[in-house]
């Protein structure tokens, strides 16, 4: 581990030099992109450097601990150092493991009503209004794409687009079925209901990565209609796209141009194509990806929001929450902070 820190040490120093380059100094291009790589190894070079600096302070006091006058305060500092010496050896095997490659991406939220009727159109609005308030809290922008409301309030289904730094590195873990127990407002016996809505979270993808051939896709042009069929557009600029070899269709309608519908559903169909295939390579790794918190099944139930105790459960960590009230309005990240050190301990002890 340390032949490698000390390499990433060496290369960290190497960015530094070419920056301080004239000649690369009025390249604003590449001097971007070596700042890019050097911030990279920022966070690893850091740590590395105060785990060397610790090191040589614990010899420095073995050293002083035979001086009898400086003994106890020796004894007394040791501890500390030492602890901090083993904090900084986990922390640096966790950040030397391999990151996922579309943990800065984009993402596009899919949130789909399950079992329970209005109610589960409701939860799936609830869940909507949860990730946009996230969303909010970490300076995120968020972009409505498509949604089919259910006219009380609800959607059958709500598709957004979520940009910001490192989005999806924190909602990756947030693909499943969710749970809701609560006594609808229509219930006059007071009886709890359980409806359930599913999330999917799809790293947002260029073209380069996800490339779809003109000859595998059918294009369907049609008109936009809100709530009850009503026309909402005069002109034909709804946009649906099948893609032939897997029968994934998707469609856009909420913009009154048909060109920027059909951008909107292209860039889904490549999130949904990707997330086909990560599928299908997860399934192939085995029980070791699948054990792990981020595995993002759509038919695994996650989590349950109970009403009447206040209570959030995530089924994949035991962990449970008595602040429904709070995360409901955004305040997630106590959730998705456990499940990315417990992904990160699966992670450390597979490798």
């Amino acid at each position: 581990m340390f032949e490698k820190l000390t390499r990433i040490n060496d290369e960290y120093n190497q960015l530094g030099e070419m920056m301080a380059d004239p000649a690369i100094a009025t390249d604003h291009e590449k001097l971007g992109k070596l700042a890019q790589q050097q911030a990279k190894l920022q966070p690893i070079v850091d740590a590395y450097r105060r785990y060397i600096a610790v090191q040589q302070e614990i010899e420095e006091a073995g050293q002083l601990a035979e001086d009898p006058e400086m003994a106890e305060l020796v004894a007394e500092e040791l501890p500390h150092l030492q602890a901090e010496a083993e904090a900084l050896t986990e922390r640096l095997k966790t950040l030397l493991l391999p990151k996922d490659p579309n943990d800065e991406k984009d993402v596009i939220v899919e949130i789909r009503a399950g079992a329970g009727g209005d109610e589960a159109g409701l939860f799936a609005a609830d869940l909507f209004r949860m990730y946009s308030r996230y969303a909010d809290n970490h300076g995120w922008k968020v972009r409505l794409l498509t949604a089919h409301e259910t006219g009380i309030g609800g959607f059958k289904e709500v598709v957004f687009e979520v940009k910001g730094k490192s989005a999806y590195s924190r909602l990756k873990y947030e693909s499943g079925v969710h749970r809701v127990q609560r006594v609808p407002q229509t219930e006059t016996q007071g009886r709890i209901h359980t409806s359930t809505a599913t999330v999917a979270i799809l790293p947002e993808m260029d073209d380069i990565e996800v490339e779809i051939k003109p000859q595998d896709i059918r294009v369907d042009i049609f008109r936009s209609s809100g709530p009850g069929g009503q026309s909402v557009n005069t002109t034909d600029s709804a946009v649906r796209i099948t893609h032939l070899p897997t029968g994934i269709t998707v469609s856009m309608q909420d913009e009154k141009s048909q060109l920027q519908n059909r951008v909107k559903a292209m860039a889904l169909l490549r999130a949904k194509l990707f997330a086909l295939e990560e599928g299908k390579r997860q399934r192939e790794i085995g029980d070791k990806r699948r054990s792990m918190v981020g595995s993002g099944e759509r038919s695994e139930k996650i989590r349950t929001y109970n009403f009447p105790q206040n209570r959030v459960t995530d089924h994949r960590i035991g962990l449970t929450l008595h602040k429904l009230d709070m995360i409901l309005d955004g305040d997630l990240d106590a959730i998705i902070d456990a499940l990315a050190l417990e992904e990160r301990t699966a992670r450390m002890q597979a490798a």
